[in-house]
């Protein structure tokens, strides 16, 4: 990794800067971090059922909506009643309740904190409902030795848990046949190479090549240090496919190689170039609770 790119992952970007916290104990060990994500935060479905917390509406329909690692900080700060990160776990019901996308921030948020170069992905995971690629968010950190590696937080072993992800490889060290980047899946969909049907969000009967598309979108700009939400468009992302012209096509392909290659130079290129990939300071968020909300970004 060139001292430009290792520049680029260390430093905190908007959605990831955690603000002032206590990190005294914190770990440096991305796995140890990982672990310590675990027992920070809660996905938000599976509360009741991994955990027998029954969270309030507001909580689950909102929670998931705070974009920000500062304000879950401070949620954390309120509940634990200021205890340091490292103390993690927290009980259940006082964990944060969001999303994969939220376990993913968060380690890479603090990755970044204890200089280890990182950022999410946007992807699909092979692992989580049986025979479909699931809509999914995972950390990327670097390591001198092996290069990129994956990690999932969310499927990490928790103690507090009613029973366990039965997942067949390491969760520290997720194969990229198990997580696919949404690059790689919309390469795999336009050769004909996988059923665009099969990647999605199998809850809510949401798939195709159009989903797929979307994706590729939000990953592009979490290679850009902009890390949105799951539910987040704008430009190509909101486009309907049948609208799309060639010229559009040729740039959401060149926009899937430089996620499923990892290439920085060009996804930055592409970023910069392209205001359809661009993610402006005003985009529509689908939420899965409360509809659809135009959202200002922070700068």
């Amino acid at each position: 990794m060139d001292v430009t790119q290792r520049a680029f992952y260390i430093r905190q970007s908007g959605a990831s800067e955690p603000g002032p916290f206590d990190d005294s104990g914190l770990p440096h060990e991305p796995t140890a971090l990982a672990r310590l994500v675990r027992g920070l935060v809660i996905h938000r479905e599976e509360a009741a059922g991994r955990y027998g917390v029954e969270l309030a509406a507001g909580r689950k329909a909102e929670e998931a909506e705070t974009r920000y690692v500062d304000e879950m900080m401070v949620l954390d700060r309120g509940r634990s009643g200021g205890l340091p990160v490292a103390k993690a776990p927290r009980s259940p019901v006082e964990r944060f309740a969001g999303t994969c996308r939220d376990f993913a921030l968060l380690h890479c948020a603090l990755l970044r904190h204890t200089g280890t170069p990182a950022r999410i992905r946007c992807g699909f995971a092979a692992y989580l409902v049986p025979g479909t690629y699931e809509d999914h968010w995972v950390t990327e950190w670097w390591d001198d030795a092996r290069g990129w590696v994956l990690t999932d937080p969310q499927v990490v072993p928790d103690p507090d848990a009613a029973w366990q992800w039965e997942l067949g490889f390491d969760p520290f060290d997720v194969p990229r046949d198990r997580f696919v980047v949404a690059g790689e899946a919309w390469r795999r969909c336009r050769t004909g190479r996988a059923d665009p049907a099969a990647y999605g969000v199998g809850v809510v009967r949401l798939s195709g090549l159009d989903f797929v598309k979307a994706s590729v979108v939000r990953d592009l700009a979490a290679l850009n240090g902009v890390e949105v939400l799951p539910w987040d468009g704008w430009g190509l992302a909101e486009a309907e496919l049948e609208l799309l012209g060639p010229a559009d096509y040729d740039v959401l392909d060149a926009a899937a190689a430089a996620g499923a290659e990892g290439d920085f130079p060009a996804a930055r290129r592409l970023y910069a170039a392209h205001e359809g990939l661009r993610a402006p300071r005003r985009i529509t968020s689908h939420t899965t609770y409360a509809g659809e909300r135009q959202i200002t970004l922070r700068p």
